[in-house]
C-alpha cells in the first residue's frame, strides 16, 4: 500500500481510559490519605477526624457530626462507623457519668480575707435525647459554661454573703448541697439535658496566721469540751450514786415494811388466838356456872321436897343418937324437948307397941 492510500485511510482511535483512570487514582489517593491519616496523624488530632473514614465511637459515648460547620441531627451509638473525610466531622460526647473536677477557686469572704478552694468535684451527666440541643446551644464544651464557669460564680456569690467563720466552720457542710442546688437549677432553666448528681467540696485553704488562729481556738473549744464533758461524767457519778442510795433506801423501806406487816400479822394473829382461847375459857366457865347452878337449884329443890316432918324427926333422931353422953351424979339434968317433936316421936312409939289399937 503505497503513502496516500494510507494517508486516505481512517486513524484508528486510542482506547478510552480517561475516566475509569480518574477513578482510580482518587480511589488509590483516598487510601493513602486514609493510611497517612492512620499512621502519621495522633488519634486525637481533629485532622485525623476530618480525614478518616473509619472511625470508632466507644462505650458510653455517642458520635455526634458537623457537615461543612453545621451540626447535624444524626447521632451514633457506640461501634465502627463510617463518614465522609474533608467533609464530615466527627467527636464523641459522653452520656454517662462524669466527674469534673474545678481547681483553685479564689474567693473573698464578707469580711475581706481571701480564701482558696483547692478543688470542687460536680459528678454530672447529659442526657443522650438533649444531646444535639445541648451542643446546639453551648458547644461541645457545654461544661465549661454550666460547671467549671458555674462553680467560680456560685463559690463568689457563697463566700461574698458569708463571714470566714461561717464558710469555713459553722456553715462548710451545706456548701455542697448548696452547689448542687444552684447548678441544677440553671442547668433545669436553661440546659435541661445535663443532669447535678452531686457535688464534693474540699476544705478552703486560708492564710496561716488566721489558720493558726483557728487552730488555738479549736483547741481552746476541745478543752472547753472537755471539761464539760468531764462535768457531765461526775454529774453522772454522783446522780448514779444518789440513785442507787435512793433504791437502797427503797429496798430497807420495802424490807422494813414487810417485817412490819409480818409483826403486825403475827400480833393480829396472836390476838386471835387469846380471843379464841379467852372465848374457850369464858366457855367453860360458863358451863360449869350453869352446871353448878343446875346443881344447886336440883339440891335445893331436893332438899325443899325432903323437908318433910318424918324427914326431921328422922334427922333429929339421928341427931340425939350421934349425941350420946354419960353423966354422973345423984340427979340427971333437966332436957327440953320440942312438944311436938316429942310428941310425934311418943305417938310412932306407941303405935308399934300396940299396932292392933
Amino acid at each position: 500500500m503505497d503513502p496516500q492510500q494510507q494517508a486516505g485511510a481512517p486513524n484508528p482511535r486510542p482506547p478510552a481510559t480517561g475516566d475509569g483512570g480518574f477513578s482510580a487514582i482518587l480511589t488509590v489517593l483516598v487510601f493513602f490519605i486514609a493510611i497517612f491519616s492512620t499512621i502519621l496523624i495522633p488519634s486525637s488530632s481533629p485532622l485525623k477526624n476530618s480525614l478518616s473514614i473509619l472511625h470508632q465511637v466507644p462505650e458510653g459515648h455517642v458520635g455526634v457530626y458537623w457537615k461543612g460547620g453545621a451540626l447535624l441531627k444524626s447521632i451514633t451509638d457506640p461501634g465502627f462507623h463510617l463518614k465522609m473525610p474533608l467533609i464530615t466531622n466527627f467527636e464523641p460526647v459522653q452520656v454517662t457519668l462524669q466527674t469534673d473536677q474545678v481547681r483553685e477557686i479564689p474567693c473573698g469572704t464578707k469580711g475581706g480575707v481571701m480564701i482558696t478552694f483547692g478543688k470542687i468535684e460536680v459528678v454530672n451527666r447529659l442526657h443522650k435525647e438533649y444531646v444535639y440541643e445541648t451542643l446546639l446551644n453551648y458547644g461541645v464544651d457545654y461544661d465549661n459554661t454550666w460547671i467549671y464557669d458555674k462553680i467560680h460564680h456560685e463559690i463568689n456569690q457563697f463566700c461574698s454573703s458569708h463571714s470566714l467563720q461561717q464558710v469555713y466552720i459553722d456553715v462548710f457542710d451545706q456548701i455542697d448541697e448548696k452547689m448542687k442546688d444552684a447548678l441544677q437549677g440553671d442547668c433545669t432553666r436553661y440546659a435541661p439535658g445535663i443532669e447535678i448528681l452531686s457535688v464534693r467540696v474540699t476544705k478552703p485553704t486560708i492564710p496561716d496566721s488566721i489558720r493558726r488562729n483557728f487552730q488555738q481556738m479549736e483547741e481552746e473549744r476541745t478543752k472547753v469540751l472537755i471539761a464539760v464533758e468531764r462535768q457531765k461524767v461526775v454529774e453522772k457519778e454522783e446522780e448514779t450514786k444518789k440513785k442507787m442510795a435512793i433504791s437502797e433506801a427503797e429496798k430497807n423501806a420495802y424490807v422494813s415494811k414487810i417485817l412490819m406487816e409480818q409483826k403486825l400479822m403475827e400480833k393480829d394473829s396472836a390476838r386471835r388466838q387469846q380471843e379464841i382461847e379467852n372465848q374457850m375459857y369464858i366457855d367453860r366457865e360458863k358451863s360449869l356456872a350453869d352446871a353448878y347452878f343446875y346443881r344447886i337449884m336440883k339440891e335445893a329443890e331436893a332438899n325443899r321436897m325432903k323437908l318433910t316432918p318424918q324427914f326431921l324427926e328422922l334427922k333429929f333422931i339421928e341427931a340425939i343418937a350421934n349425941n350420946t353422953k354419960i353423966f354422973f351424979g345423984d340427979k340427971l339434968p333437966n332436957l327440953i324437948l320440942d312438944q311436938r317433936l316429942l310428941g310425934n316421936f311418943l305417938q310412932r312409939g306407941s303405935r308399934e307397941r300396940h299396932p292392933e289399937s
